[in-house]
């Protein structure tokens, strides 16, 4: 026996309230209900059959409410908008490193480029260029160093067949007749001599005595090469003792001495002293005047040879 039945809207009817007329009504109530239930249930299947499920992309978005959505979007732009300037940042920062490090590669390989190595071999064939090697400004033959010959015009006799340049053989003379006075005879032994005379004292005597031109150079110097070219250039003796004329033991002699204490005076130095620059024999005899500045301009690539 049915003890209670639910009617939503009507109340709860108590069996004991049943009577046909109220158990008609009951039963059409109850049926009324389960009516609605299944035409609501039948809705409802058919509104989820027409709409993409949840879990797709679509559904997902229609859960979300408008504002919310829209909010994503705005923070998604705010993103993208700020991870603009971020990257060109970064971009600029990795172009400014590449470039930092091409120019580190460039002066890397400007230091490690070798340096030309000079020779300072005298067998090496390859001249040296530095500017402490006998390089074009003092070209030499055999050590000895190229010198014009003196003008004829220039030239004047100091007595006998002996010639000088003007001021050379004035100051010359001068010296002689000083020394003279001191009781010390010198004498000359040679003076300007051309090219021509240096090619037969070169080469002729060289040829007479079995040198090699290396072995000749060391007590005379080759034709264009002389000293004596220039008029400037002197040999003097002691006449007292002229055993020792144009040998190395003159500096025993008065004249000797006495030259190497006065010779300055009179504008004259010694050419070639002991363990010289230019490697030539030791000449006690052979003096030079330095007086005058075309005198120091023809020497000058002798000084210079001498102080490097």
């Amino acid at each position: 026996m049915l003890s209670q039945i639910f009617a939503p809207d009507w109340g709860i009817l108590n069996s004991g309230d049943l009577n046909s007329d109220n158990l008609a009504i009951a039963n059409h109530q109850q049926y009324v209900k389960m009516q609605y239930s299944r035409n609501r249930e039948q809705q409802l299947s058919n509104s989820d059959r027409s709409r993409p499920a949840n879990n797709s992309a679509l559904g997902k978005a229609e859960d979300i409410p408008a504002a919310l959505r829209d909010g994503a979007k705005t923070r998604s732009n705010i993103k993208q908008s700020a991870s603009k300037p971020l990257t060109f940042a970064v971009a600029a920062i990795g172009l400014g490193v590449l470039v930092a490090g091409g120019v580190l590669m460039m002066a890397t390989s400007r230091e490690r480029t070798p340096t030309p190595i000079v020779s300072t071999n005298p067998s090496d064939p390859t001249p040296p260029t530095t500017a402490t090697s006998q390089s074009s400004d003092t070209d030499n033959v055999l050590n000895h160093l190229p010198y014009a010959q003196a003008p004829e015009a220039e030239l004047v006799s100091i007595g006998g067949n002996y010639r000088l340049r003007k001021t050379a053989a004035a100051k010359f003379q001068s010296m002689v007749a000083a020394a003279r006075s001191s009781g010390v005879n010198i004498t000359t032994i040679s003076a300007f001599r051309s090219v021509e005379d240096q090619k037969r004292l070169f080469f002729g005597v060289g040829a007479e005595r079995g040198q090699q031109p290396t072995k000749r150079a060391e007590v005379s110097a080759p034709p264009k090469y002389s000293e004596h070219h220039t008029g400037y250039a002197i040999d003097v003796g002691d006449s007292s003792v002229p055993a020792t004329n144009l040998n190395q033991n003159f500096d025993t002699t008065p004249a000797y001495k006495w030259l190497k204490a006065n010779a300055a005076t009179y504008s004259f130095e010694l050419s070639f002293p002991k363990d010289n620059i230019q490697k030539v024999s030791y000449e006690p005899w052979h003096w030079r005047f330095v007086g005058d500045i075309n005198s120091l301009e023809t020497f000058y690539k002798a000084h210079n040879l001498q102080n490097k």
